[in-house]
């Protein structure tokens, strides 16, 4: 309570100092109506979020979710105020650069949106389980008394963005803070942006795009949906993460002494070769078969070629939306061929990353083109779909194995109605058999029964298992991916969704076997639910 009413007491005198040194409508402008601009010592003003947090800093992980599902079964809070409140305890501990860490913060909207397809008294399971992991991360590294993202005052801002090379693009400042490895002048650049949150992540752009670590997009993309769970009042608190995080990286880049990435060459050189920049986008549909072959192209590689068939194809006057198509499917391709003698087709395998990362990307682009007053966002749109294109192409080389299900795996399925296959898919999960559960799976489309069934067959099991961090994500991502790809190709998602489940079902995250996701055995039996 005394900590509560410390934060309560600093937030609100921090508000007051902001809104006299601003101005009320220049600080609402802004944004500014809590907290931002220079770091300073005082701890980031949470509201009405301040008493959850607090809690799920201070309790370790056994004792927190108790008290957790004990408040929800008495209606003292609710799901969406849990994942808030989680997501600030993550930002405010781990700032971005924790690996678990934003694991974990990746985690927290897909867990949510995964709850609202269980029945009313299992709803929980999926929030808890990340909620574990949250808890469990803050305690083991020790942070549960330190603030790493503290709070920001804007006058200061201000007075950094009129010192810092104004005649250059606002997001390239920011991309350049980042290069440098100065992620408080990044920060304070992005402070200054507009009170529209789609403004601040039109202006991270640059600095998404400037590197190929998947975890920066895919980061980028979950934080700003966190945004639209907790409003606007806190969209600098929460995307400052990713310049940290691109700071971080660059950090890291240097320190090993590694070369720049060759994406920061080649997106000009295809931009002005291809005449990109500035361009109108175009809404042609060349159809399926010209789609799953610019795919292909991706996906066989190499990066450079492409990147380069993206680009063309955008210059061709192709739908970015359909190119995104392509690029997925390239995504896709990594799962399905993977071979047998790579068993692990979960967690950060080369066909879940990729797949992850193509559907950040391809949700970027779309925020970015459902905001055209912004700026450089149709710019942004282009250049992100290159990198996509390149990330997809930069995986690994692409396996010469055939795709799953195989006609050997086919042959193991006898069975044709689809209660026999769902019934021989979840057997094959429960035995890590990839190739019946794919070929079940496949065969089950094929015969054209309904894919709700399947979701949620898969959904039990990305509940339950640990799937090394990626399970929730790449839940959502198939999902995502389903409904928004042409119909011809989109049970190729499923069917990679079969293998990845099946691969995942038993594993923890050092790749022992035997084990279920860390907490979930315990929020079922707090919940009285079947396991």
């Amino acid at each position: 309570m005394v900590t509560s009413s410390r934060r309560v007491f600093l937030s609100d005198v921090g508000r007051g100092m902001l809104a006299a040194g601003l101005g009320a409508s220049l600080a609402n402008d802004l944004g500014f109506s809590t907290a931002f601009a220079e770091r300073g010592t005082e701890p980031l003003p949470l509201g009405e979020h301040t008493s959850l947090v607090e809690l799920m800093r201070n309790t370790p992980a056994e004792t927190l979710q108790p008290q957790l599902a004990s408040m929800l079964l008495k209606g003292e809070t609710d799901l969406k105020k849990l994942i808030a409140a989680g997501a600030l305890a993550n930002a405010v501990t781990f700032e971005g650069c924790d690996y678990v860490g934003f694991h974990t913060a990746m985690a927290l909207l897909p867990a949510l949106e995964m709850s609202q397809l269980l029945t009313s008294n299992r709803q929980p399971l999926p929030v808890l389980k990340v909620l574990y992991r949250n808890s469990q991360q803050i305690q083991k590294v020790g942070h549960s008394s330190k603030e790493a993202l503290e709070a920001f005052h804007a006058e200061h801002a201000a007075e950094h963005a009129a010192e810092s090379n104004p005649e250059k693009d606002l997001g390239l400042r920011i991309r350049d803070a980042c290069r440098r490895v100065d992620s408080e002048a990044g920060e304070k650049l992005l402070a200054t942006v507009s009170s529209s949150p789609v403004a601040a992540f039109n202006a991270l752009q640059s600095a998404m795009q400037d590197d190929l670590n998947v975890h920066r997009f895919v980061f980028a993309h979950r934080t700003y949906g966190l945004v639209g769970l907790l409003g606007k009042e806190y969209s600098h608190a929460i995307l400052r993460q990713c310049v940290r995080l691109c700071a971080d990286h660059e950090r890291m880049r240097i320190q090993h002494n590694q070369p720049e990435s060759p994406i920061r060459s080649l997106v000009p050189k295809l931009l002005d070769q291809y005449k990109l920049v500035g361009k109108a986008l175009g809404d042609r549909d060349p159809g399926d078969a010209a789609i799953d072959e610019l795919g292909r192209t991706i996906y066989n590689g190499p990066r450079d070629k492409a990147a380069e068939a993206v680009a063309a194809a955008l210059a061709d006057g192709i739908n970015p939306e359909y190119v995104g198509e392509a690029i997925s499917l390239a995504s896709n391709l990594y799962v399905l061929h993977q071979g047998a003698e790579n068993w692990r087709t979960h967690g950060d395998s080369a066909g879940v990353h990729s797949s992850d990362a193509t559907n950040a990307w391809r949700n970027m682009t779309r925020v970015n083109l459902s905001s055209r007053i912004v700026e450089g966002a149709s710019n942004h749109a282009i250049t992100g779909l290159i990198v996509a294109a390149y990330h997809a192409g930069v995986q690994s080389a692409p396996y010469t194995t055939p795709a799953y299900p195989t006609d050997e795996h086919r042959g193991l399925v006898k069975i044709q109605s689809a209660d026999g296959l769902l019934a021989e898919t979840e057997d094959a999960i429960r035995n890590n058999d990839q190739g019946r559960a794919t070929a079940a799976i496949q065969i089950y489309g094929e015969r054209g029964f309904s894919v709700d069934p399947v979701f949620q067959l898969m959904l039990k099991y990305a509940v339950s298992e640990d799937g090394r961090l990626h399970g929730e994500k790449y839940f959502n991502t198939v999902r995502e991916e389903y409904r928004t790809i042409r119909p011809a190709f989109r049970w190729r998602q499923i069917v990679a969704l079969a293998r990845v489940t099946t691969s995942a079902y038993g594993y923890n995250r050092e790749d022992q076997h035997g084990f279920r996701a860390a907490g979930y055995e315990a929020a079922c039996k707090l919940l009285s639910v079947d396991l």
